[in-house]
């Protein structure tokens, strides 16, 4: 196989998960700056009583940290020598990516709109990240076992 072509699709991925990390930490700091200039006041349009408020920017506040914290792992990921770009740690970044956008992403929409049954899905994108996390490990447990 071609060195340069490798190298090339290499930094794609290495390019792509930046790009990735810079769209989910962007959206993170537009979000959280929603909820602390804007989230409590659009709540109590709603006519929701305080405890209720409070328990949804809450939950809001826990989807925008999570959001943040796999944002910046991404960002820290991108710049990863070569040897870390096997298929397995590519589908650690995919889970993790997908995860946060399901376990933040059910916890804005249930704030947002009001549904609590949407948090029944926040475990899955838990899960999702969790599974990101190990499969991460075990990829570089992996290389340092000399295996690709």
């Amino acid at each position: 196989m071609d060195k340069s072509n490798d190298s090339q699709r290499i930094w794609t991925q290495q390019a792509r998960c930046f790009l990735l990390a810079a769209a989910l930490a962007g959206s993170a700091v537009a979000l959280g700056a929603f909820q602390a200039h804007g989230l409590q006041g659009f709540l109590e349009r709603y006519g929701l009583t305080s405890d209720v408020v409070a328990k949804r920017l809450g939950q809001f506040e826990v989807g925008v940290r999570y959001h943040f914290y796999h944002a910046l792992a991404l960002a820290a990921f991108a710049p990863l020598p070569l040897i870390f770009w096997t298929r397995p740690f590519r589908l650690a970044v995919s889970l993790l990516a997908v995860g946060t956008v399901i376990f933040s992403g059910s916890l804005y929409l249930l704030v947002l709109l009001n549904v609590p049954i949407l948090g029944a899905v926040t475990p899955l994108g838990g899960v999702l990240q969790i599974s990101g996390w190990i499969v991460a490990g075990l990829s570089v447990l992996q290389l340092s076992l000399g295996r690709k």
